[in-house]
């Protein structure tokens, strides 16, 4: 009945417009008053203890990271630089957008960040060039969803917070599927590209331009280099490179790109700090939430409920799939990923899923929430800088979301995808 009433109180306030972090603490303090489930002060120690992480500082530094890089003009040469080698293909725009959200994504670790730092640039380009609105916008929404899956990544940062896994182990779980994402938004935009007929204004190949374009491009494409080779390195650890990236971004926009004025510095930190806020307040109150759902022994009953509907890990699994599919149209990303590992981590460890894995799985799934309505942050993002509208634009964007249902298939059920990597490089 408590876990019942947790749950409708929460999609009722949600549904009703209240913010999700408030809907979370609401509902936690209404079920703890009516039904002595818990104490207040019992959660409020443990709201304290779940903000004070070492790990969780990673977050709110990549966020400023990510926000120095974008005003410090690191998007905007890797573009250049990236154009300068795929620009003159067929379609060579297309490709462009993709690599550069690839890039940007090793910088960044948002998937909306991403969107919003290479469409700001890729968009009107693309459509200068003689692309349509459809389908710059499109490719520019499905393609930052890399952005949480290339490391450094946020939602992988607090995935590991919450299952208590190694945040170096899931970053390079995330680099191979990140990529085939990539290639198969390539292919996707190439086969889009061929069915519309578009002509297209593309340069010549040009190794004058090339070399050009690499010199100023240098300092950005050194800082994914400096990030993840101090992580696998070993020379620090993912908090202190979201430090150095910091530190790094500052250097590089102010001193050397001088895109980044001193006089802006403040208005980052504000939007960086809003960002943050956010985020946290998340955090805060999902852990009271899922205290709650513990106690209540949620993820035991689920366990139950999905073993008594099948005992085959491929239909579990699919299961699960559907529904963080579902929950990804709805709910925000770091919400769903605090409250719902504590439920679903029980349930495919009892099937014999590594945690990693999973941890990977559901970044996907939530990642493809980013590119489907109602809440899909990436095509809002996209839409406000094209001016596109959300109906058009999430008509647009299905040839991508096939790619990626197949994809998320393919990383679900063949595990060495994601495993590879961390096998091979740190022993997980």
């Amino acid at each position: 009945m408590e876990a019942l009433l947790l749950f409708g109180l929460l999609f009722f306030l949600i549904a009703i417009g209240v913010p999700i972090a408030i809907s979370l603490g609401m509902s936690s303090v209404i079920v703890i008053m009516l039904f002595d489930t818990t104490t207040l002060m019992f959660q409020a120690r443990s709201i304290v203890t779940s903000i004070n992480s070492y790990p969780l500082l990673a977050v709110p530094l990549f966020i400023l990271a990510g926000d120095l890089m974008y005003s410090g003009g690191l998007s905007k040469r890797i573009i250049a630089f990236v154009d300068s080698l795929v620009g003159h293909f067929r379609g060579g725009l297309a490709y462009v957008n993709v690599l550069a959200s690839t890039f940007f994504a090793a910088i960044s670790g948002s998937s909306p960040a991403t969107v919003a730092a290479i469409g700001s640039n890729m968009i009107p380009e693309m459509e200068k060039r003689e692309y349509s609105k459809e389908y710059s916008t499109s490719l520019t929404a499905a393609s930052g969803m890399i952005g949480v899956m290339i490391p450094p990544s946020i939602p992988f940062i607090m995935y590991g917070i919450s299952a208590e896994q190694s945040v170096s182990a899931l970053f390079i779980a995330g680099v191979i599927p990140g990529l085939l994402f990539a290639v198969g938004f390539m292919m996707t935009a190439y086969i889009l590209y061929i069915k519309s007929g578009f002509v297209t204004v593309s340069g010549a190949l040009s190794l004058t331009t090339t070399v050009h374009t690499f010199k100023k491009a240098f300092w950005a494409l050194l800082a994914p280099v400096i990030i993840l080779g101090g992580i696998y390195g070993g020379i620090f650890s993912p908090t202190e490179a979201a430090a150095v990236a910091v530190f790094y971004s500052l250097i590089v926009g102010i001193f050397i790109y001088r895109d980044l004025k001193i006089r802006d510095i403040p208005n980052v930190f504000a939007k960086s700090a809003l960002t943050t806020g956010t985020v946290l307040s998340l955090v805060v109150f999902a852990s009271t939430f899922g205290r709650i759902l513990a106690l209540e022994q949620v993820p035991t009953n689920l366990a139950n409920f999905l073993t008594n509907i099948s005992d085959n890990p491929i239909i579990i699994l699919l299961l699960i799939n559907i529904f963080l599919l579902f929950v990804g149209m709805f709910m925000e990303t770091i919400a769903s990923i605090i409250i719902l590992t504590p439920i679903l981590l029980p349930v495919v460890m009892q099937l014999g899923i590594d945690p990693v894995l999973f941890g990977v799985i559901l970044t996907v799934n939530l990642a493809i929430g980013f590119c489907t309505p109602p809440l899909g942050v990436n095509l809002f993002v996209a839409s406000g800088i094209s001016g596109l509208s959300i109906e058009k634009l999430s008509k647009a964007i299905l040839p991508y979301f096939v790619i990626m249902i197949a994809l998320l298939l393919l990383i679900s059920y063949v595990p060495s995808i994601s495993l590879y990597l961390p096998d091979l490089l740190i022993g997980k």
